[in-house]
């Protein structure tokens, strides 16, 4: 892994899977930062019934320009602590840097 690329992302076959500490609830959704080594994201949906999981994967897919097809929640969910797949030849997360301002 060059110096440049995050930790919390990683190249497992096609796919790059994202490491993530997830706050739902927000009034917004948004990049945070990082937290623990992981992307800290604010999903606008509540922790129940699936709804934050289902909206961060929708609110990724159109963040990083892909197919929601291929987004899928892979690990932690009930947890704030998730891993996402995302299947995707360019690196993803470059553009979820850039729309965090802090």
């Amino acid at each position: 892994m060059a110096p440049s690329e995050p930790a919390w992302q990683r190249r497992q076959g096609d796919d790059w899977l994202l490491e993530l500490h997830v706050q739902p609830g927000a009034k917004v959704s948004a990049v945070v930062g990082e937290h623990d080594g992981r992307l800290k994201l604010k999903i606008a949906a509540p922790a129940v019934d699936n709804k934050a999981n289902a909206a961060l994967l929708t609110w990724l897919a159109a963040q990083l320009c892909v197919p929601k097809s291929a987004v899928r929640l892979v690990r932690g969910e009930t947890s704030r602590k998730k891993t996402v797949a995302v299947r995707s030849d360019p690196t993803p997360w470059r553009d979820l840097e850039k729309n965090h301002q802090s």
